[in-house]
């Protein structure tokens, strides 16, 4: 009996250690990847050549969106905007190509947070600038860089006429769980687990009536369950395990009005990992109030940890989701910051 306590003591001894190696392992990484200097890279004010519009037309304010495109460009002596619309096939993607195919420099995502993503995929890595008005439900990258979310004319203002502004783009690579892989941009945050799961359960009919707070009530319905193993490396690092209920990467860090990762810039050339790993729903009121509250130091069930590059293995098929949209069951993925490679226009 004493033999095999003694051995259960050295097995939680080694454990222990191993867990503490692994913890101190991170939090190394934490100090040597935040940036010193954040200044934003901000090209100045210069005038398109020609514009173009990609609008989402299931969305309200369409109409009004174009009149003021088009107002602002003849205000500013440029030819009348190229319109083009999505479509539930083509979130954007062949808009922004035709439209740099007709020579736009230009080009204008008009819609919510799917077609802005969709647009830059196309955008990052060229000389085109994006411009935004939003006319979605979350609007994420427009909270983010201060577009007004509710008046159309002043972010037509600005997506015309406002400096050009060098921001930070995510690279998400998925490897689905029928054996495909597939690459996507994204803006504001991508995650897999519990966020994505409120992602894919939220409610469309209640979304179209009361907005963001249709997020809420699949959140709330989500509260319960059971933690999932991952393995995730950083920047090529050792693989480490970690029970989680999701894992975000930010490339910028507010969602909704609440601050989620107060240290992601979305100009500094690294991601803010975020690990959630509450047990209960207490673990996540401990993670809404320091949100709210934006209180300073860590808490067990938060974890941030700054790398630009990283892969994470699921022990199960986990949920995703990219800047809000449902992207399915992965057995893993690899996710890469991408500096400076879009050019917005706001004001």
């Amino acid at each position: 009996m004493q033999r095999n306590r003694l051995i259960a003591l050295i097995s939680a001894g080694a454990a222990g250690t191993a867990a503490t190696i692994s913890w101190l392992s991170v939090r190394r990484l934490v100090d040597r990847n935040r940036p010193t200097t954040l200044a934003p890279v901000v090209d100045g004010v210069s005038s398109a050549r020609k514009v173009a519009l990609v609008i989402n037309p299931s969305k309200s304010g369409t109409d009004e969106a174009i009149s003021a495109v088009k107002h602002v460009c003849a205000e500013a002596g440029l030819a009348e905007p190229l319109v083009l619309e999505s479509t539930v096939e083509d979130a954007g993607q062949g808009a922004a190509h035709r439209a740099l195919e007709a020579g736009c420099d230009l080009i204008i995502a008009a819609g919510g947070d799917g077609t802005v993503r969709a647009v830059a995929e196309v955008l990052r890595d060229t000389e085109a600038t994006l411009g935004l008005i939003p006319l979605g439900t979350g609007n994420l990258l427009a909270r983010n860089v201060e577009v007004p979310l509710e008046d159309i004319g002043t972010a037509a203002l600005g997506a015309v006429r406002g400096p050009v502004r060098t921001i930070d783009t995510g690279s998400i690579t998925l490897e689905h769980v029928d054996g495909h892989t597939s690459e996507h941009a994204f803006l504001v945050i991508a995650g897999v687990g519990t966020d994505a799961d409120v992602m894919d359960d939220t409610n469309e009919d209640l979304k179209a009536k009361v907005g963001w707070l249709a997020y809420s009530e699949a959140g709330f319905r989500h509260l319960p369950g059971k933690r999932k193993k991952i393995s995730i490396a950083l920047d090529g690092g050792n693989e480490q395990t970690r029970s989680v209920r999701s894992v975000l990467f930010a490339n910028c860090g507010k969602l909704q009005g609440l601050d989620l990762v107060p240290e992601a810039k979305i100009n500094d050339g690294v991601l803010d990992v975020v690990m959630l790993s509450p047990r209960s729903a207490a673990g996540w009121a401990w993670i809404f109030l320091k949100t709210a509250f934006r209180a300073r130091g860590t808490i067990p069930v938060m974890g941030f940890y700054p790398s630009a590059t990283l892969a994470v293995r699921c022990h199960e098929p986990m949920n995703t989701q990219i800047d809000g949209d449902g992207t399915g069951l992965v057995n893993g993925l690899r996710v890469e910051v991408r500096p400076g490679s879009l050019k917005i226009r706001v004001a």
